[in-house]
């Protein structure tokens, strides 16, 4: 197993673990929230595919999904277009609804096959490049895919357990 097959392992177990959590279910429980603070699967997924969309795209040198296949427009939120939900309070976290579970899955499936295009042709030594220098020590290729990878792993199980206590009640 080389590099890229670890990291395509990786983004595959991310895509089962959202379609896990989101599939067969309604818009009233994909935008449920536990509590007044907790986030929604909806914000979640829309989350952790933002982030990856971002910081993959930035990191390949390609134009967002987000932006270039209109999603933007489709989920018509309520802050600029550019934001990923990093650093976002309860109110704004209440805004991401949904319609469907399709409007989720179609942005994180066309987000994971670019992200998918773009790992499978990557080696070890492409994992050393320098992507952001701002960081102290600058951050790595290698080290901003496993950020992502780890952070989106993290959401999608937030995901699963609010599925399942939303279908334990």
């Amino acid at each position: 197993m080389n590099s890229a097959d670890i990291l395509v392992d990786a983004f595959e177990r991310i895509h089962e673990t959202v379609h896990a959590a989101v599939e067969g279910l309604a818009p009233a429980e994909l935008n449920a929230r536990l509590d007044a603070d907790a986030n929604s699967i909806s914000w979640l997924v829309w989350h952790l595919t933002r982030v990856q969309d971002d910081h993959v795209s930035d990191a390949a040198g390609t134009e967002q999904v987000w932006f270039a296949r209109g999603w933007a427009d489709r989920y018509e939120l309520p802050f600029t277009k550019e934001a990923t939900g990093y650093g976002q309070g309860t109110a704004q976290v209440a805004s991401v609804r949904v319609s469907s579970a399709d409007l989720l899955l179609g942005y994180f499936d066309a987000v994971h096959e670019q992200s998918l295009a773009f790992v499978r042709g990557l080696d070890g030594r492409a994992l050393d490049r320098i992507v952001d220098a701002s960081w102290s020590p600058p951050v790595t290729l290698g080290a901003r895919l496993v950020s992502v990878i780890a952070d989106d792993l993290q959401h999608a199980g937030q995901a699963a357990f609010v599925r399942g206590s939303l279908e334990r009640r």
